[in-house]
């Protein structure tokens, strides 16, 4: 039987490691390759750090925050947290050879709030635990983003789940830009657990990627919305996310940025990690269809450069995929993916004896359950 807790692990440290390894020394800048379209880099190279920081600890905030861990697990979390206090203060001090942009650009709106969500999963070991002045570092910069507004689309949430941690952190965070992410995303609900993206419908995997994380993330720490119809239509997607999986991992290749490899389930990982699946959908079976979908994105070789970082593509090497806004720090959403690493290996999500998710399952001639939309 496989180990899929022990292949996980070794999947987020391959992919996480050279991020913090290098940020913690102030060498990401010297050492992370900036891969995008070409003629993009002087652009993008602005950008790229942050967010593969942000990404990173948004990913892998949850298994930061695990209590009771032991053995080489426990070591290599210490080792990481460690990594990641340090890293925070070099990517925020103006004097650290790794700060990190704020001030210029669209682009840090959308990864300064990866790197709020990540410190949000990852508040008792993390946050808590950075010197004060580093705390004030970090919130400085989140505000150095107000003299810009978002584009009014997925991107309203990016400021809204930073302002809320901000409001959480020291309550000093902007409640319009809070709110106004919220009360319009209720306006462009379309039905059965999905939002537009803006006042649109699109067929690309937003939902997860950010919409329905974000939104939880900021009724989370911003008690005053409609909590329950919120997650109601969450758990819907998640369902559909389930029934998605192919029986051989993969999935349709529909919509933008699939570059993001196995992130695209980063809101299946959510439900799961936070016990939330429908009845009727087991947490083995979303943790072996998660293990054949990462199976099927980072074996298919050339997936790494020689130094270890990520290279464009969603099964393998393949730089034609990539948008004009894609470059290597945005990669490391992928580990959005593995959010049930936050689960103890005793949890039924690890402990469970495998099973069939619902495509393999109804492809293999097996009983199931019959599919209902939410109204």
């Amino acid at each position: 039987m496989m180990d899929h807790r022990k292949y996980w692990l070794e999947t987020m440290l391959k992919i996480v490691n050279p991020v913090f390894e290098n940020l913690s020394c102030n060498s990401l800048r010297k050492h992370m390759p900036v891969e995008c379209h070409e003629g993009l880099k002087n652009d993008r190279e602005k950008y790229t750090h942050l967010e593969a920081l942000g990404r990173s600890l948004a990913g892998i905030g949850p298994w930061l925050e695990l209590e009771k861990l032991d053995g080489n697990e426990k070591s290599e979390q210490i080792r990481m947290q460690n990594l990641v206090l340090q890293s925070i203060d070099n990517a925020t001090n103006p004097k650290s050879a790794d700060y990190m942009n704020f001030k210029e650009g669209s682009q840090p709106i959308v990864d300064a709030a990866f790197l709020a969500v990540g410190l949000r999963r990852s508040y008792k070991s993390i946050w808590l635990n950075l010197e004060n002045k580093v705390q004030e570092q970090v919130i400085q910069s989140f505000k150095l983003l107000r003299d810009r507004a978002p584009f009014e689309s997925n991107w309203l949430l990016f400021s809204g789940v930073t302002e809320a941690f901000i409001q959480t952190a020291n309550g000093d965070g902007d409640p319009m830009r809070i709110d106004y992410s919220i009360r319009q995303h209720e306006q462009w609900y379309k039905g059965d657990g999905i939002y537009g993206d803006g006042p649109n419908f699109h067929w690309d995997y937003y939902n997860s990627f950010v919409i329905q994380p974000f939104i939880l993330q900021i009724i989370e720490m911003i008690p005053k919305y409609d909590t329950e119809l919120f997650w109601k239509r969450a758990i819907r997607y998640a369902t559909v996310l389930e029934r998605l999986i192919a029986p051989d991992g993969s999935y349709p290749p529909i919509g933008r940025s699939l570059v993001y490899r196995f992130g695209a389930f980063q809101h299946l990982a959510e439900i799961s990690y936070q016990g939330k699946l429908e009845n009727h959908i087991k947490p083995a079976q979303v943790r072996c269809a998660l293990t054949a979908v990462i199976q099927k994105t980072m074996e298919a070789g050339s997936n790494f450069d020689n130094d270890g970082w990520l290279k464009i593509g969603l099964c393998g090497s393949q730089p034609f995929i990539g948008e004009t806004y894609i470059s290597t720090g945005s990669l490391y959403l992928c580990l959005c993916g593995l959010l049930p690493l936050g689960l103890h290996p005793t949890d039924s999500f690890w402990s469970s004896p495998d099973e069939n998710w619902t495509s393999k399952s109804i492809w293999s001639g097996e009983e199931n359950f019959i599919d209902n939309a939410i109204h």
